[in-house]
């Protein structure tokens, strides 16, 4: 069988196109041989015909000893003898050679039985030539009969079968529309459902590969594997872009890192300077406690670091069971000084319960960072962001990020998760931060809702799935 598509619609065809020449040649060889049969079937109803007359002739001449009915009689005795001369062939086919000899002989033995009272001197017949005579045409007669009723029957069954024909085309046709209409669906029409469909799921950030088993060798195989190497490109960009992302974000929060750094690293030189003066006028205890705030400070420095890099880190993405509250914790440390310098105070409301979603920590990281710093650049005069994180009931984990900045307007809130669309003004914002987001929620099994209001704030709803087979936190 072809391996391409187009090859095994072909291959179809021709298969199609063989049965159907092949049925016309059985029926045209069919139709003819009955044509033949009815042809030599009104031969035999010929002789079958002058047999009739042979024993009406036969009668009248027993009965009134007409010397014209014996003269009729021996005429058509000629003709019958003629007919199974001519017809031999076709009555050895219906009956046999045997039975051919057998009535060719009876004939002869009629005819020869008849010619004896064709002579003036014989113009009576007594009773026992009489009946040998009647015996003897009865004998012709019945086979002739039987010879007629075996043809019909002959071209009987043939009709019947010529008959079917018709039905033969029809289930070669039903056959063949079958199979293509199941090639067609199943190597055409549903991949191109499934691509369609993943088509969708990658708009909406979702970059897994189609899952198809197939040899790869035909159009529709090699069009899904060129989709999936595309679908794989997708995702490595998207790391890309998310990591792009990180870089940007570190940038917008540079300032505040630095000023963050700056306040515990002044704190251990004066404290080092105080430790080098007055050294010698310490006591024990003050000593210590001066040692001990140069560690703390340095270990305040090390760990603002540490969150800087581990956030900065490049990783490839794998999937575990995580604690969405330790993530916002995590991600709210990121972004403490910003909050700080612009007056914005930061609520946590989480349920004791939560179970754990199955998720990338960065990833998420990610997401909720993004989120945190639209929130902050939407409240310039200060105000405050409100986090949610509680259980749905349809097993998903629900965390609402509520800012009361100058929200977004109502025709804009269609487009906020296109790429490279920003309401933020020139320099302030690539239009990336919530496309990432919508997309890396996506590939957790999540989505994303909005709600907003001018001026008054806007809601960022993201629903996690739980994970499976999760027990609840205590």
């Amino acid at each position: 069988m072809p391996k391409t598509i187009r090859g095994r619609i072909i291959a179809l065809f021709a298969v199609f196109l063989i049965s159907i020449i092949t049925l016309t040649f059985f029926n045209w060889w069919s139709i003819g041989n009955i044509y033949q049969k009815f042809l030599i079937s009104g031969y035999f109803e010929d002789m079958f015909n002058s047999i009739l007359e042979v024993r009406r002739y036969e009668k009248n001449f027993l009965f009134y000893h007409d010397k014209e009915s014996l003269n009729e009689n021996l005429t058509y005795v000629n003709r019958v003898i003629l007919f199974a001369n001519d017809l031999k062939p076709d009555i050895e086919n219906v009956l046999g050679s045997t039975d051919y000899r057998r009535f060719h002989d009876q004939l002869d033995k009629y005819k020869a039985m008849m010619e004896a009272y064709a002579a003036p001197k014989d113009g009576t017949v007594s009773e026992t030539k009489a009946e040998s005579i009647r015996s003897a045409g009865k004998d012709i007669g019945d086979f002739a009969e039987k010879l007629l009723t075996l043809k019909r029957e002959r071209i009987y069954r043939a009709l019947k079968r010529t008959m079917g024909l018709p039905f033969a085309f029809l289930a070669v046709f039903v056959m063949l529309a079958t199979l293509v209409a199941q090639l067609i669906y199943k190597r055409i029409m549903k991949p191109l459902i499934l691509i369609r469909e993943t088509i969708d799921r990658v708009a909406q950030g979702d970059l897994r590969p189609i899952t198809y088993e197939e040899d790869g060798k035909d159009e529709i195989s090699k069009l899904i594997y060129a989709f999936n190497s595309m679908s794989h490109e997708l995702e490595s960009k998207q790391e890309q872009l998310v990591q792009s992302r990180k870089i940007a974000a570190i940038g917008t929060f540079t300032a505040g890192i630095a000023h963050e750094l700056n306040n515990p690293i002044n704190n251990i030189y004066l404290t080092a300077e105080t430790l080098l003066d007055d050294y010698e006028n310490l006591s024990k205890p003050e000593g210590k406690e001066l040692i001990l705030d140069v560690l703390n400070q340095a270990e305040r420095a090390g760990e603002i670091i540490k969150n800087l890099l581990d956030f900065s880190r490049s990783e490839l993405p794998s999937f575990t069971g995580l604690n969405v509250v330790k993530v916002i914790e995590k991600t709210l440390k990121l972004v403490k000084n910003q909050t700080f310098l612009a007056g914005i105070q930061i609520e946590v409301d989480t349920a004791p319960d939560l179970p754990d979603i199955q998720g990338n920590f960065r990833n998420l990281e990610q997401v909720f960072l993004n989120l945190f710093i639209n929130a902050i650049q939407a409240m310039p005069a200060g105000g405050t962001i409100t986090i949610n994180a509680f259980r749905e009931a349809n097993d998903y984990v629900k965390i609402d990020i509520k800012d009361s900045g100058i929200g977004i307007k109502p025709e804009q809130l269609e487009h906020i998760f296109e790429p490279f669309y920003t309401t933020k003004s020139v320099g302030r914002g690539t239009g990336l931060g919530l496309a990432v987001s919508y997309a890396l929620v996506k590939k957790h099994g999540g989505y994303i809702e909005v709600k907003s209001k001018v001026n008054v704030g806007t809601t960022f709803s993201i629903y996690l799935p739980v994970k499976a087979g999760s027990e609840q936190n205590t």
